[in-house]
């Protein structure tokens, strides 16, 4: 008897480690959600049809696009992307300000979304990278993720941002609210009023489509850097610090009109020679000290702009951009001052006036870390970059924690056809995004 005990009790045993061995065995061969990848070819697919909405007649994906707020490539385009969002399972829907938003459902419906996407509006004569990357890549993560039948904790929403490159940003609107004089304004002739509902919003609706703080658990975009940093450096993956400030300025210098031949050199007050030496102060301000700030004037009104008389009023702007206010707090000072030197200088008389102030929009460090550790998972090295264009992200940023993915922009060309992303690096954006979304999903 108890010969037979300990026989049963040996088989009993030896039957349960091998049941536990093939647990262990089939959980150590299952693929881990960290092993998912998107489908590249895919995600190329859907970016080259996307670029048929607004394309030139006869031209192809290298003539670039024009697909401007609210018009007919727009409205067309924005069709396509609900069609891809419905394929991947989600249920679209249009809040007041033309937002597209769908949310897949988490298995934790109380936790808090984590939203992700761009836009697919373009300037004009613009490429077919800038928004629709990071808009296409964010509907192909969740199709990847129906794919595998893969279930994240918190919901997932995805938006698709109207209006990004004619402001006010859809995304705008849906932080601040809109102000009164935005609705009066037109794109493409196109009176905003009748834009927004073009695109099925609402503009007597708007509040609706407003964010409350703390609605969402964070926001991610992925999108082309715009710049040549990331390609330099031979940097797959942007890491971007923030989004940054920009102060504008409105210049103003009173001269002297007069007579080009009859007025001796001494005796005149060249308005546009102290705008000359007030753009060349602004070059040699900014380069004065090592750092990413920049600046640029990029307005200039001659009067009476004819060749016969020495100008005697110019208006210009400046615009400072730099992730650190205080960097353009003392660009400002410093400009000003040299503005009183060159109005002795010419005999003019210079007004400067700060008309915009855009605080930065700061990346949030544990997105950032999440961001990093998806690349390097992915075997992907990452530069910290600050982001030198405006994004939906720098409104999203004052809900809620941000982080912004960049990928490398061929010769660091962008609003323009000759716009490029390499595929490859697409694709890597995309699955930094994915892996992203599950690891700030699982922390």
């Amino acid at each position: 008897m108890p010969v037979a005990c300990d026989r049963r009790t040996f088989v009993m045993g030896l039957a349960a480690a091998l049941v536990s061995a093939a647990r262990l065995e089939r959980a150590r061969s299952a693929p881990s959600v960290y092993d998912l990848r998107i489908d590249a070819l895919r995600l190329q697919h859907s970016l080259e049809e996307l670029s048929t909405f607004g394309r030139p007649v006869g031209g192809s994906f290298a003539d670039g696009v024009s697909r401007v707020a609210y018009s007919d490539a727009d409205v067309a385009g924005r069709r396509y992307v609900l069609g891809l969002l419905r394929a991947a399972g989600l249920e679209p829907k249009i809040d007041a300000a033309g937002n597209i938003q769908a949310v897949r459902g988490g298995s934790v419906p109380s936790l808090k979304p984590i939203a992700f996407g761009s836009h697919i509006d373009s300037v004009p004569n613009g490429g077919n990278f800038d928004g629709d990357l990071g808009s296409l890549a964010a509907i192909e993560v969740v199709q990847t993720l129906q794919d595998h039948a893969i279930r994240t904790r918190h919901p997932l929403e995805v938006t698709i941002w109207s209006n990004e490159e004619g402001g006010p940003f859809g995304s705008q609107i849906a932080i601040e609210g809109p102000r009164a004089t935005d609705l009066e304004r037109t794109f493409n002739g196109t009176p905003m009023r009748e834009g927004m509902a073009r695109i099925g919003g609402d503009s007597a609706q708007l509040d609706s489509a407003r964010l409350a703080p703390g609605s969402i658990l964070c926001y991610l975009e992925l999108h082309i850097e715009q710049g040549g940093n990331l390609e330099k450096a031979g940097a797959p993956i942007g890491v971007v610090d923030g989004i940054v400030s920009i102060d504008e300025y409105t210049v103003e210098i009173r001269g002297v009109a007069n007579h080009a031949g009859t007025t001796p050199m001494p005796e005149r007050h060249n308005a546009l020679l102290a705008a000359a030496k007030l753009i060349e102060a602004v070059q040699e301000e900014v380069t004065r000290f090592p750092g990413r700030q920049v600046g640029t004037v990029g307005q200039l009104t001659v009067t009476p702009n004819a060749p016969n008389v020495i100008p005697g009023f110019v208006s210009h702007t400046i615009e400072f951009r730099d992730l650190s206010e205080s960097t353009l707090s003392r660009l400002g000072t410093a400009i000003r001052e040299r503005a009183t030197q060159i109005a002795r200088e010419t005999g003019t008389e210079i007004t400067i006036k700060q008309v915009v102030h855009d605080p930065p929009a700061m990346a949030t460090a544990e997105i950032q870390r999440q961001i990093e550790a998806a690349a390097a998972a992915l075997g992907l090295r990452t530069l910290h970059l600050p982001s030198g264009a405006g994004h939906d992200a720098q409104f999203l940023a004052k809900i809620a924690p941000m982080g912004m993915i960049f990928v490398p922009s061929v010769g660091g060309i962008s609003h323009s056809p000759k716009e490029l992303t390499r595929w490859s690096d697409c694709a890597n954006g995309a699955n930094v995004l994915l892996q992203t979304v599950l690891r700030v999903d699982a922390a």
